[in-house]
C-alpha cells in the first residue's frame, strides 16, 4: 500500500504533537496519547486576593514517577536549581517566593554523594500583589528533570493563574 505525498503529510502533521508532548523523548515509553512531563502545575487556575496588598499563593506541582528536579537550592553549582519567574504583568508583581527544602537524594554508585531534590508533589509559596481588577498571570517554573540514568535538557512550563483582586 502506498500513500500519496499529501496523506503521508497529513499523518506525520498528526503525530507531530504528540511527540512535543514528551519532553523526556525516549528515557521513558509511553502508551499511544499518553501526556507524559516531568513536572505538572497541579493548581490553583484562579485566585482571589486583596487589592493591593501581599496574598499568599500556594501553587503545587508534582514531578512525574522515577523522576526527580533538583531543588530551589542545590549542593553544587553546577546543578540547575528550580525557579519560578514572572514576566513583567501590568498589575501583577511576585512579592515573595519560598520554596520548600529539598529531600536528600544519592545514587548506588556514589552513596556519599547527596543531591538536594525535589520529588513527588511539591508546593512553592509565594505572594502576589494585584491591583484591583483581573489578570491573567502565566509565571513560568524552570526546572531539570532527572532519573536514576540520566538527565534531561532544563526545561520551562507554564504556569497560568487567573488573579482576581478586590
Amino acid at each position: 500500500m502506498y500513500l500519496s505525498a499529501t496523506k503521508l503529510l497529513a499523518f506525520a502533521l498528526a503525530l507531530a504533537p504528540l511527540q512535543a508532548q514528551n519532553p523526556l523523548g525516549d528515557l521513558q515509553p509511553r502508551p499511544a496519547g499518553a501526556k507524559t512531563t516531568a513536572v505538572t502545575y497541579l493548581f490553583p487556575e484562579q485566585v482571589t486576593v486583596a487589592a493591593d496588598k501581599p496574598s499568599a499563593v500556594d501553587l503545587h506541582f508534582k514531578v512525574g514517577q522515577g523522576l526527580h528536579v533538583n531543588s530551589h537550592t542545590p549542593r553544587t553549582e553546577d546543578l540547575i536549581p528550580t525557579t519560578l519567574s514572572l514576566p513583567e504583568t501590568p498589575g501583577v508583581h511576585l512579592a515573595k517566593t519560598d520554596f520548600p527544602p529539598g529531600t536528600d537524594y544519592t545514587f548506588a554508585l556514589s552513596p556519599n554523594e547527596k543531591l538536594s531534590v525535589y520529588t513527588g508533589e511539591f508546593i512553592v509559596h509565594t505572594e502576589f500583589v494585584a491591583s484591583k481588577g483581573e489578570h491573567l498571570v502565566e509565571a513560568k517554573l524552570r526546572y531539570q528533570a532527572c532519573n536514576s540514568d540520566t538527565c534531561m535538557p532544563p526545561h520551562t512550563i507554564p504556569v497560568a493563574i487567573d488573579v482576581i483582586a478586590k
